[in-house]
């Protein structure tokens, strides 16, 4: 597993490291200034990335939630203070872990193990609502060209379906293209 460790604090960051590799890491590469950090996390296409901001204001919590939002891999965020707010913004941002006041190597293995878990369990979530949400869209478009093949040619609900899908077996289609197909002319002989 390839780990990223954004700290400014050298000191910090070799607890970080130092943990890691004592928990058997050894991919473990280190940003220590925040200039260009989204480019050069995906340069490094880390695994896991772990945050050390010890007192981050407003600005550097928004920038590292950026971030959280745009590489898409688990993240751990350690804080000395925190405050509702904050930790709020970082569940929303998809932080996976947001430690406060947890910086020691020993729990470090705990806490990556934690990190990714969530991560995944968030991950597969996410999944299975675009997969429902492209299914009802889909069953949407469905009974949307039904209604089209039933005004238009006169069928009941039951011969509007299957005309859709014989079509659809025989153009080795989805019937949610059919469906869109037909929606697509509809609007076009309007």
């Amino acid at each position: 597993m390839k780990i990223i460790i954004v700290d400014e604090s050298p000191i910090r960051a070799a607890i970080l490291e130092e943990g890691l590799r004592d928990a058997g890491f050894v991919d473990v590469d280190r940003i220590s200034e925040r200039h260009n950090l989204l480019k050069r996390i995906y340069a490094l296409d880390p695994d896991v990335i772990l945050i050390d901001l010890e007192n981050p204001s407003r600005d550097e919590l928004e920038q590292m939630f950026q971030v959280s939002r745009a590489v898409r891999r688990p993240v751990a965020m350690f804080v000395d203070q925190s405050d509702d707010a904050s930790i709020q913004a970082s569940v929303d941002a998809g932080v996976s872990a947001y430690i406060v006041d947890g910086l020691k190597k020993e729990r470090i293995k705990s806490i990556l193990n934690l990190c990714v878990s969530r991560f995944d369990a968030f991950a597969k979530l996410q999944s299975e609502l675009e997969r429902a949400r492209s299914d009802l869209d889909e069953r949407k478009s469905i009974d949307r060209a039904k209604g089209i093949l039933m005004k238009v040619k006169k069928l009941s609900e039951d011969e509007a379906y299957k005309l859709m899908r014989n079509v659809a077996m025989r153009e080795s289609k989805k019937i949610g293209e059919i469906a869109r197909s037909i929606i697509t002319a509809s609007e076009l002989l309007k």
